[in-house]
């Protein structure tokens, strides 16, 4: 087909993070902008930034875009998809706003975005809607025109986002010694929200036990499991737990914890355990501390052999998953006729977020210290 690669109406494509700090100096600024708006004292902050200090105060997840950036970018250049690829964020340089402004001057017209976040939410998508409208909002007092911008459909059961994860839980299943790899179980890990948001993601009509965000998470989920069996020969027991809780004590989120599930585990007589982190597109520092350092620390205390798959991140399939969701989205505003690709049981999901959907009831934790989209 002659306009197969064909962005028409689009002029340029926005990779949309939520951010994080480059360096020790840059961590309190960090927090003070991700719990913008609520009275936090200095010392709070100090003490959740201590997962960064860690790490030099440098958080994974800009480095990891700048790789999906380049990677988007190479992918569109070796199909011949003229589309230029920029990048903002939430928290952090780059800053949306800037990046928006950016593209303004460059004469961006009608712009895609797509975020690093898979599943719904309210800090998983709507919230970053809502960013989007503060900036142009921004811009257009400006006296700047704003773009028109349009968000891309979630991409959870994409297989470009599915595959490469199935294939990270085969590696780490043969990174298990031998002597207890087919008994072990996975733990299918995502950040835990409150039970309240869960209750209230996706449209109206998967508001209910859980909502959308478990739904999804679930479906992926069993969709890698079966994945793993039909290419080990193995059925591996799982179950999808969380982790990165936050906030006070007295609202419910989102259970078990992960490290919680290891301890049971361990004594129900698992012999290993791979951890699959679904939720994350990146081995972001959630990824790095709760369960690289937090949790594989666990599961040596308790003698458990544990190893934690891969992410996405800029494997190729999921640059070309984002292509495919562009090219899908521009013939669909074409009026072109598409057929949009999903794994599982839910299909794909929707262009345009319903009235209800995701709405902003959950009460915010306190200082979330963590470079999710659940922060």
């Amino acid at each position: 087909m002659p306009d197969v690669l064909d962005a028409t109406p689009y002029d340029a494509l926005l990779l949309l993070s939520f951010g994080g700090p480059e360096g020790p100096d840059d961590v309190v600024p960090f927090l003070r902008n991700v719990t913008r708006g609520r009275d936090i004292p200095e010392e709070r902050l100090k003490e959740v930034g201590q997962h960064y200090f860690l790490f030099g105060g440098v958080s994974p997840i800009n480095g990891q875009n700048r790789a999906l950036l380049e990677a988007l970018r190479a992918d569109f250049a070796g199909h011949g998809l003229d589309l230029p690829v920029y990048w903002g964020n939430r928290n952090w340089a780059p800053y949306l706003t800037d990046t928006l402004r950016e593209m303004v001057r460059d004469g961006r017209r009608r712009v895609l975005v797509v975020t690093t976040s898979a599943y719904a939410s309210y800090s998983g998508c709507r919230q970053y809607r809502e960013n989007l409208a503060d900036a142009l909002a921004a811009l257009a007092a400006e006296g700047l025109e704003p773009p028109a911008v349009d968000k891309l459909r979630h991409y959870f059961n994409h297989p470009g986002f599915v595959e490469p994860m199935a294939d990270g839980v085969v590696r780490a299943l043969a990174e298990l010694p031998e002597e207890v790899r087919a008994g072990a179980h996975i733990a299918f890990c995502t950040h835990s929200i409150p039970v309240s948001a869960a209750d209230t993601s996706g449209p109206p009509g998967d508001h209910g036990d859980g909502g959308a965000y478990v739904r999804q998470h679930l479906d992926v989920a069993r969709t890698i499991a079966d994945a793993v069996r039909e290419r080990t020969g193995t059925e591996h027991p799982w179950r999808l737990v969380y982790q990165s809780r936050s906030g006070a004590p007295h609202i419910p989120w989102l259970e078990p914890d992960i490290c919680d599930h290891l301890a049971e585990r361990r004594e129900a007589g698992v012999p290993a355990v791979v951890m699959a982190p679904i939720g994350f597109v990146s081995d972001h520092m959630e990824v790095l501390y709760d369960l690289d350092t937090e949790a594989t620390a666990k599961a040596a205390e308790l003698g458990l052999p544990v190893r934690r798959s891969a992410t996405v991140g800029d494997d190729p399939r999921f640059a070309a998953a984002v292509r495919d969701l562009v090219l899908e989205r521009a013939a669909a505003e074409r009026g072109t006729p598409v057929a949009p690709c999903a794994l599982g049981a839910l299909g794909p999901s929707h262009d345009l977020c319903p009235v209800g959907c995701c709405p902003a009831r959950a009460p915010r934790p306190a200082a979330a210290g963590a470079d999710s989209p659940y922060a």
